[in-house]
């Protein structure tokens, strides 16, 4: 007979489909079975052998009686299971019959069973009564035989119960353990009050993201907000006055780091105009040019296009096709194409809007090619329509940068007056003759490219800056976004699992290291007594080939760690990320530019043997023996003491062993090729691989020295605190990231390299306690963010979502850790 009459047995009673849940639950000796017979079936996880062990336990016990074995049998069949409609209703019964199901946070399965037991101690009409004791002990036996986490499995079935809870507004437990403000001037480097006002103006209502918009419309707003920049003055900023023949260009390269936290069109439209077109000017143009043409370039009264690239040479410049003739007799230059392969493309502002362009060309004087050289051609009246002998073709819709106008230029012997060479390193004078204080034309033609180290120095900015956004959207995303979670308890935080954290956390401590990094460069491009300034270009080349690899992965991953959120135009990411898919070839193949990285590594090397003597390669083998014998030792390869893996010491002497045991490995392969007979360009392309690689390794170790230097010279206890934390993330990120080649040459041993894993483990999760602070101190407003899942969890109706992502509602409530912002 049933244990009670409830509205359960009353619907059992009454329906066909639940005969069999009516004998199970008419035997009242089965009642301590049903929550271990629910979970078997509703997991799906027992097979028939285990289903078998259950019944076999079971049947044992001598407080069951043939017909409740029976029963039981029936219902432990793995050829007969229970329906759908049966199991919900055993669920319920379960619900009925377990008086602290709810209550007892830690009850397993067998102590659920018990329960049930003990709610019927009491004999019944037959004079049964459960021997509670021995129920107990046969219920731990079966969750033990089946090998079932019984609180868990517990958990999962009051889930099944009970509503979830509904989680709590707390984003994460932790406070912050820093001043956001003090880190954000810390990362701003110099000029952070300039950086601030531009924050300011980009959070203004004149900055205004659009969805969806076309082409012309995209144009047309970027070109809005460029006069916008004219008119607050910033224009100007970006030519300063040259002091002792020296121009500080910290101002322009802080304009256009920050700038990247917004519209990335709008960025590279500031960044052609004032920084390749303006920038020719400023640095290969004489005092003539400047006074003609700087002033209406800072009023957009000019507008200018950078045209270098052409279709058949890519990134070699030297080689391209483009003639400009000096012409004696009227005093002026031919420029011409001579091929379809000379034409200037993707030349940036040539689709609609420039009136004018830096073109080089090949500078043709007296049938002598002198090299590359810039000259100044305009291309456009003031009314927009195109010049005579100049064809432009609009390059059109593109993957991303949309508010670009791309074109593409034909010249058919187009004239401009000699004056036009921009000529402060070599020109013609009034005489016919060229000129040039650089007699080398190798030296010239690099001196000649000299603007090309700001634009890379600006799209390592740009690429940073962008990964920044993204990276702050995602982070507080994650951190409002809740999924799934423990039986029974509330969903926590996506932000909370590992493999979340290991996602996003090594790539917000790489924008720190980057940060870093390019301060670092910008600094000696900007420091007039820099003697080495190969060195300073290839960093530069470098830092942007770096940095454009970690903005396109970054992003990426930041759309990834949204889910379908993250794939919605309105939050920003999808825009993001084809606007930095460019960065990577954009001013420079990457690959390309790690090459020149290992060029300048090479040629240090070189240097370093000058005189030819093998008795100073022999020392310089020895040397590096001597470290191999100190540093990759048995002890110190096993070593996996975390303070020894969190030190600095070990950290950078690490990458420096690395990065030399690379350049003596690439050097030696190159020379042994050459010493064969081979040519010196198939000897290097032959090693091509290995050269990036020591291009990589020169690259990581800058960064995290750069990244040392400014944690040690914080004076701030917290900043540095959190600072050592990022750090080491950093740097082991990176050692497990090329954990193959530092246990290929015994760098480290295998117990070592799972001690660096659990530790980048371990560092996410600390990281992740800082990570809403961190993001933070990235000093973008709320209003550039511009993504709804920033704010909440996305599920706000479309026109609210619309309001905010157009900056309407600046008064939204941040996830707990994230204080306001100056900016914002």
């Amino acid at each position: 007979m049933a244990p009670t009459s409830s509205p359960l047995s009353e619907i059992t009673a009454q329906r066909d489909d639940l005969a069999g849940l009516r004998d199970l639950l008419e035997h009242r000796r089965l009642l301590p079975l049903l929550p271990l017979i629910y979970v078997a079936w509703a997991n799906g996880e027992l097979v028939g052998k285990e289903l078998a062990t259950l019944r076999e336990i079971a049947t044992r016990q001598a407080w069951l009686d043939e017909d409740a074995c029976e029963v039981l049998n029936r219902w432990l069949d793995p050829d007969d299971p229970p329906t759908p409609v049966e199991l919900q209703y055993l669920l319920h019964a379960i619900e009925e019959s377990s008086d602290t199901l709810s209550e007892a946070e830690r009850l397993t399965l067998a102590d659920l069973g018990a329960e049930m037991a003990t709610f019927y101690r009491e004999e019944d009409e037959e004079g049964f009564s459960f021997p509670v004791d021995e129920v107990q002990a046969a219920l731990d036996d079966l969750e033990e035989a089946l090998g079932l986490v019984g609180v868990e499995a517990a958990r999962q079935l009051r889930k099944s119960i009970e509503k979830r809870p509904a989680p709590t507004p707390v984003v994460h437990p932790t406070e912050p353990t820093f001043d956001a403000e003090a880190m954000k001037q810390l990362l701003d480097g110099s000029h952070s009050a300039l950086r601030d006002d531009i924050r300011d103006l980009l959070a203004s209502d004149d900055f205004l993201y659009s969805y969806g918009q076309p082409l012309d419309e995209a144009r047309e707003q970027v070109m809005v907000w460029m006069q916008k920049l004219v008119e607050a003055g910033y224009g100007e900023k970006c030519f300063p006055q040259a002091t002792d023949g020296h121009r500080d260009l910290s101002e322009f390269l802080a304009i256009f780091e920050t700038l990247g936290i917004f519209d990335l069109s709008l960025l590279v439209k500031f960044g052609v105009h004032f920084g390749l077109f303006g920038g020719s000017i400023m640095f290969l143009g004489t005092e003539e040019h400047h006074e003609k043409y700087l002033p209406d370039t800072a009023s957009l009264k000019v507008q200018g296009c950078y045209a270098m690239t052409e279709m058949g040479r890519g990134s070699n410049v030297r080689d391209l096709e483009t003639i400009a003739r000096y012409d004696s007799d009227s005093d002026e230059f031919v420029i011409h194409t001579p091929t379809e392969t000379a034409r200037k493309e993707w030349i940036g502002g040539a689709g609609q809007t420039a009136t004018m362009a830096t073109v080089y060309a090949q500078l043709i004087v007296d049938d002598e090619n002198y090299g590359v050289h810039a000259l100044l051609v305009p291309i456009r009246d003031d009314n927009g329509e195109v010049l005579a002998g100049i064809r432009i073709e609009d390059q059109g819709l593109k993957m991303g940068l949309n508010g670009v106008d791309n074109g593409r230029i034909w010249f058919d012997h187009v004239r401009v007056p000699r004056k036009n060479l921009l000529n402060r390193h070599g020109g013609v004078d009034e005489n016919g003759i060229y000129q040039s204080v650089i007699p080398s034309p190798n030296r010239r033609f690099f001196t000649m490219l000299g603007t090309l180290v700001a634009g890379r120095l600006g799209v390592s900015a740009a690429g940073i800056s962008a990964a920044k956004s993204a990276l702050a959207i995602a982070t507080r995303y994650g951190a409002n976004r809740r999924q799934f979670g423990p039986a029974g308890r509330a969903e926590i935080p996506i932000l909370d699992y590992r493999m979340h954290q290991r996602a996003l956390m090594p790539r917000i401590a790489e924008a720190f290291a980057l940060t870093f990094g390019l301060h670092e460069v910008m600094d000696r491009y900007n420091d007039p007594d820099n003697d080495d300034r190969r060195r300073t270009e290839a960093l530069a080349a470098g830092l942007k080939a770096y940095s454009s690899d970690f903005a396109v992965h970054a992003v990426q991953t930041a759309r990834e760690c949204c889910g379908g959120q993250g794939y919605l135009t309105l939050n920003r990411l999808a825009a993001i990320r084809t606007d930095v898919d460019v960065f990577v070839t954009f001013e420079g193949a990457n690959v390309v530019m790690r090459q020149q990285v290992a060029r300048a590594c090479l040629a240090d090397f070189r240097s370093e043997l000058a005189d030819g003597n093998i008795f100073t390669l022999a020392r310089l083998l020895a040397r590096q023996a001597r470290r191999s014998v100190s540093e990759a030792n048995p002890v110190v390869a096993r070593n996996t003491d975390p303070d020894h893996l969190r030190s600095a010491d070990f950290q950078v002497n690490a990458f420096r062993y690395r990065e030399k045991d690379l350049l003596i490995g690439v050097a030696r392969r190159i020379k042994r090729r050459i010493d064969d007979g081979m040519d010196s360009f198939l000897a290097f392309n032959d090693c091509q691989d290995h050269a990036v690689a020591l291009a990589n390794a020169h690259l990581e170790r800058f960064l995290l020295e750069a990244f040392v230097d400014v944690e040690q010279a914080c004076e701030d206890e917290e900043l540095r605190e959190v600072l050592s934390r990022v750090r080491n993330l950093f740097a082991l990120s990176l050692f497990e990231k090329d954990c193959g080649w530092f246990l290929e040459n015994g760098y480290l041993q295998a117990t070592k390299a799972r001690a660096i894993r659990d530790q980048v483990n371990q560092l996410c999760a600390e990281v992740r306690d800082d990570a809403l602070t961190l993001v933070e101190s990235f000093g973008v407003p709320d209003s550039c963010l511009s993504a709804p899942i920033a704010f909440a969890e996305g599920k706000a109706p479309a026109d609210s979502r619309i309001e905010f992502a157009r900056g309407v509602n600046r008064g939204a409530k941040k996830p707990k850790g994230q204080g306001s912002s100056k900016s914002t």
